[in-house]
């Protein structure tokens, strides 16, 4: 076996151990038995939401199963086939092995990926905010560049990326926006956006051409449904209205149309100004609302579970999940995975997949990937 066959080989069994460490490999067998069982019960139907609960949880066991067990198979067949090539000293069987295992092991990372998007709303559409942080027009330059790096990535997956909310800096850039993301798994996969992002660069804005440190922060929440049911009490809630604006600062409209409510309890904030009628705009926010105490339950759940907790913190020093450095080198380098790409042109235009699968990965291995990408 050659050296670069033995290397996807490795990196195919560690894709495989990822999933199975997920999913509590034998805990998840037990569970997909019972679950076929279930749906041999002719009374499971009785309860119409129920079986769709079960039906949907045994269509992700099964298919995360079944990937496992089909990459392992096609991973043992590619290598008795080398070993046969290498038997008959036949050159050109050995090179096609090879080439199968390189495909395997890129299919097992996509695939892996897929199988550790199996969170409760990780199938969800998303919202996602960006926030300016302290530094004026340079802090709001770089939210306006990460709003439009999390759209382009939207577009890269053919998610449909709205607008829903839009508050322009004083001389260019946004102070905030909100970003609805509708597309399978898109909650999944941005979900481990949420953070404070910092940028270094030469400021375009300043005059004496000095390198600059910026600060925005991005936070991920689930589009949720009406069948998840969340109490608000209704004098917990500051609504305001005010006139909508567009990007650029011109006028939507006349009309104080746009819409924030404010959760007095928690004090998470929440606003719309995407349809001109003011009781849409209403609806949205609240269902903005809905999804933010939501997310937090979801938060708080996973905090407890891997026994630690993690606030909403301040948009500044020592609190960033990534950085971004243009000038005086290229590199992007998220400070959780430790994954780091040297084309930061590519990934602010959209170029997110890695960054989120070592994020995703992480989560279930608590390690550092310590790799950098090709470019």
């Amino acid at each position: 076996m050659r050296a670069e066959g033995q290397a996807h080989i490795d990196r195919i069994n560690k894709a495989l151990a990822l999933v199975r460490k997920f999913l509590d490999w034998d805990l998840a067998l037990r569970r997909l038995d019972e679950l076929n069982a279930r749906v041999e019960d002719p009374k499971l139907w009785d309860d119409p939401k129920g079986a769709e609960a079960v039906m949907r949880e045994r269509r992700r066991l099964e298919a995360a199963v079944g990937t496992v067990n089909q990459i392992s198979q096609e991973m043992a067949d590619a290598v008795e086939f080398i070993e046969m090539g290498e038997a008959e000293d036949d050159v050109a069987i050995v090179d096609e092995g090879h080439a199968t295992l390189a495909a395997l092991a890129n299919r097992a990372d996509a695939d892996k990926v897929q199988a550790l998007l199996a969170g409760e709303a990780d199938a969800n559409d998303a919202y996602l905010e960006v926030h300016a942080g302290a530094g004026g027009t340079e802090s709001q330059d770089w939210a306006e560049m990460l709003q439009r790096m999390y759209a382009r990535w939207g577009e890269r997956h053919g998610y449909k990326v709205d607008l829903v909310d839009y508050h322009a800096g004083e001389q260019a850039g946004i102070k905030s926006a909100t970003l609805l993301i509708k597309g399978e798994n898109a909650y999944g996969y941005a979900k481990t956006e949420s953070g404070v992002h910092r940028l270094v660069r030469i400021s375009p804005y300043d005059s004496s051409a000095r390198r600059h440190t910026s600060f925005s922060s991005v936070w991920v929440y689930p589009v949720i449904d009406d069948d998840i049911d969340i109490e608000i009490n209704p004098s917990d809630l500051k609504i305001d209205t005010y006139r909508a604006s567009g990007a650029g600062g011109q006028h939507v409209n006349t009309t104080d149309s746009a819409v924030r409510i404010t959760h007095i309890p928690t004090g998470i904030i929440v606003a719309s100004q995407q349809d001109r009628s003011q009781h849409k705009n209403r609806a949205t926010a609240m269902g903005m609302l809905k999804a933010r105490m939501y997310e937090a339950e979801l938060a708080t759940r996973e905090a407890v579970a891997s026994g630690e907790y993690q606030a909403k913190t301040e948009i500044g020093w020592g609190h960033q999940i990534r950085s971004y450095v243009l000038q005086p080198y290229q590199q992007v380098k998220d400070l959780r995975t430790g994954y780091v790409s040297t084309n930061p042109g590519e990934v602010l235009d959209g170029a997110l997949d890695p960054f989120m699968a070592a994020a995703l990965s992480q989560r279930v291995t608590g390690e550092k990937v310590s790799v950098e990408d090709d470019d």
